[in-house]
């Protein structure tokens, strides 16, 4: 076993399984196929017979950063929905997290393990995904006065996927842009911006919304 760099034994191991995990998903991010043991523990500063302690198999180890990625996701999106205000704010919000998200190196590590993971193994993870990430967006909807938050919702993550997707096509120079380039993701948000600025009652040049808007249908 490698020498004990924490605590605890229990403190170590869950530090080196962090390790491990972090290390996976960044070789993930820089190639779709499966990582090697031996990769992953250089990456992590472990030798490949002390992965196997934390992992039998580049398959479990796979299997864990599914279980690790999704939830950290959800969260990431799910707090910036809390940490806004008015309920047009939080479905603002929720578009943002879901563009930035889309944008980041998160979504090499998406596309990787849609690649490297029995469909199996990742379906479960997927379902229980999405269906989470919707929560917040449908209670905003719903706060918001949208008489039918789960449909909109349904609308709403179709146009983020779209319209995050033929940014991605358009960048010359993917998330590597020169400095002084757009943010990844800012072309999206702005076209996001435009068609739903008007529903959401968004100001012209800011991302607060301004007071909201009449609109036909809200309770």
């Amino acid at each position: 076993m490698p020498r004990i760099q924490a605590p605890t034994v229990a403190e170590h191991h869950a530090r080196m399984e962090r390790a491990l995990l972090d290390a996976a998903r960044g070789l993930l991010a820089e190639a779709p196929e499966v990582p090697s043991m031996a990769a992953v523990g250089r990456r992590a500063g472990l030798a490949r017979s002390s992965v196997y302690q934390y992992f039998g198999s580049a398959e479990e180890l796979l299997a864990a950063v599914v279980a690790d990625v999704f939830p950290e996701w959800g969260a990431r999106v799910a707090d910036r929905v809390a940490a806004a205000g008015s309920p047009a704010e939080r479905v603002w919000a929720y578009i943002e997290a879901n563009v930035e998200l889309f944008a980041s190196a998160e979504q090499a590590v998406a596309r990787a393990l849609t690649r490297v993971v029995e469909p199996h193994v990742l379906a479960g993870p997927m379902r229980e995904f999405h269906a989470r990430l919707q929560v917040p967006l449908r209670e905003a909807l719903a706060d918001f006065g949208e008489p039918e938050p789960e449909a909109m919702a349904e609308h709403l993550d179709s146009l983020i996927v779209q319209a995050s997707r033929a940014s991605e096509e358009r960048a010359p120079d993917g998330p590597d842009s020169p400095d002084g380039a757009a943010a990844p993701g800012s072309s999206a948000l702005a076209r996001l911006r435009r068609l739903l600025g008007p529903y959401l009652g968004l100001s012209a040049d800011a991302g607060a919304p301004a007071a909201p808007q009449p609109q036909t249908g809200r309770r």
